[in-house]
């Protein structure tokens, strides 16, 4: 079972959550789209897990076997792909094996539309993330994506967001200038990231990765929501720090401090104002 959201997270609880994936190495399965494959692989290596990106019918299916976490990314959804998913979501049903839904541009048009909502009717998602415009179109209120984008206005993505965990099971995290975490009870913002982070494509992507690797170390999906979202974060604030010309050099920085984000460095941080519970 799920705890509940925390109205707090120390450095040190931060600390025990990279510990318990450099002490797992988990692997983690991506059915993900082709733009970002790479950085998504890359970041999941940096993470201290391994990256799989075994996508293809059959050999999908197979791989999930061995997986500790999957995460299915919609950002391309050719019919292959989709099977592939629906098969290695069969996989971990059967095994347990926890999945992480990203649906990438929800809301942009019918067929995504229709992909996400009939993997979400055969499966079980233990986490599903997206950007407010795609958790809300999920959630069946007002939304507007444009390609893979969120445009527009979302006063109320607490709302949806719950309304979106209460009728999968799943912990959501709406990602935006401030990225909210909810179950159906109750719901937190984490103020964690940088701004660069929206001028590169696929943040997104490797935020969805980071989630599932997380995921595959700790069995609690709360407490991978919310540590993944918030290590995500301040790796992106540190990126910033660093001296970078650019989006493409900023990139390069965000992966590197991904990878020197560990117990040592983030223990004893003080994290005590990057959580507001707001429901």
């Amino acid at each position: 079972m799920a705890s509940s959201l925390p109205a707090a997270v120390s450095g040190d609880d931060l600390a025990s959550s990279l510990e318990a994936i450099g002490e797992t190495t988990p692997l983690v399965q991506h059915l993900t789209n082709t733009v970002t494959m790479n950085d998504v692989a890359n970041l999941t290596l940096h993470w201290d897990a391994l990256p799989v990106m075994a996508d293809s019918p059959g050999d999908a299916g197979e791989m999930a076997a061995g997986a500790a976490a999957l995460l299915f990314n919609t950002g391309q959804v050719p019919e292959g792909k989709v099977e592939a998913m629906h098969d290695a979501g069969s996989t971990a049903a059967d095994r347990d094996i926890p999945i992480v839904l990203d649906p990438v541009g929800v809301g942009a048009t019918p067929t995504r539309k229709s992909v996400a909502e009939a993997l979400l009717e055969e499966l079980e998602f233990s986490i599903i993330k997206g950007n407010y415009g795609e958790i809300s179109a999920l959630a069946g209120v007002e939304a507007e994506v444009r390609g893979v984008e969120s445009v527009g206005e979302y006063d109320e993505i607490e709302d949806a967001a719950q309304s979106l965990a209460d009728a999968t099971g799943a912990t959501v995290v709406a990602s935006g200038v401030e990225d909210v975490v909810a179950t159906a009870d109750e719901a937190v913002r984490i103020t964690a990231g940088h701004v660069r982070l929206s001028d590169v494509v696929g943040t997104g992507c490797m935020l969805g990765a980071t989630l599932a690797t997380f995921h595959g170390a700790l069995e609690d999906p709360v407490t991978a929501a919310v540590h993944g979202t918030l290590a995500f974060g301040i790796a992106g604030e540190r990126a910033a720090e660093l001296d970078h010309n650019g989006p493409e050099s900023y990139r390069t920085n965000f992966h590197d401090t991904v990878a020197g984000l560990t117990p040592e460095t983030v223990s004893g941080l003080d994290l005590e104002d990057r959580i507001d519970r707001v429901a």
